[in-house]
């Protein structure tokens, strides 16, 4: 993987500008395509550690592009679209996305969201189990099961240890309910968003400083939850 490189995919050429305009502090070397073909075959050749892409492209859905990315690489893949529907939402980062943002988007979101995304790739690539993770006042050691808010042992259950350890691992990604459920109770039947309103709540008000307005464990509304290690 080239991590730094950013490969953009937008049959708009002013969406590109804006795009790479948006990116040329976080990525010096940035590539641009127009459809999804393009797409797919510069990303297998090229190897970029980051892939912008939108939705309505010419040849290939955009949806099947993330499929087939996704088959052979884990570079973060964050998609641009005029669709606000959550149900689609819900499909492409079922399909292997990390994270969708609607046009028209805020440029400081959007960077802000990148950023978070190539920290989240930084720890996958750098991070060792033993080492605890700090997060406002609590230190977090997934290795050793510990939570600690100072000196004070803060006691979760193996649900919400489970939720925890995956909301860690994909960190600034927004995971659907359907993916959290599979992660933390496996294939099993049941209502996900059910599940997770409860076990989500009970988590938030042992980890967030206000569990009324969590800054952590953010919820994506019809989509599911994403986990913000700054704020």
């Amino acid at each position: 993987m080239r991590h730094d490189t950013a490969l953009i995919v937008d049959d708009e050429p002013q969406i590109r500008r804006v795009v790479a305009a948006a990116l040329r502090d976080e990525l010096p070397r940035l590539l641009e395509v127009g459809d999804g073909r393009s797409a797919i075959d510069l990303a297998a050749a090229e190897q970029p550690s980051l892939i912008v892409l939108d939705l309505g492209l010419p040849d290939v859905p955009g949806l099947e592009v993330c499929r087939e990315i996704r088959k052979w690489s884990t570079a973060p893949i964050v998609v641009l679209s005029a669709r606000h529907s959550d149900r689609e939402k819900a499909l492409l980062l079922d399909a292997g996305a990390d994270d969708y943002i609607t046009k028209p988007f805020s440029t400081l979101e959007f960077t802000a969201r990148i950023r978070a995304h190539r920290r989240r790739l930084q720890l996958t690539d750098q991070a060792k189990p033993s080492q605890p993770l700090v997060v406002d006042d609590l230190t977090i050691d997934l290795a050793a099961r510990t939570i600690r808010r100072g000196t004070q042992a803060v006691h979760l259950t193996p649900i919400e240890w489970s939720l925890l350890r995956t909301f860690l691992n994909n960190a600034g990604r927004t995971l659907t309910h359907q993916q959290l459920f599979l992660a933390v109770w496996g294939p099993v039947s049941g209502d996900p968003q059910q599940y997770l309103r409860v076990h989500v709540a009970n988590l938030r008000r042992k980890i967030e400083r206000d569990p009324v307005r969590p800054q952590r464990v953010v919820t994506e509304p019809g989509v599911g939850y994403r986990f913000e290690l700054s704020s």
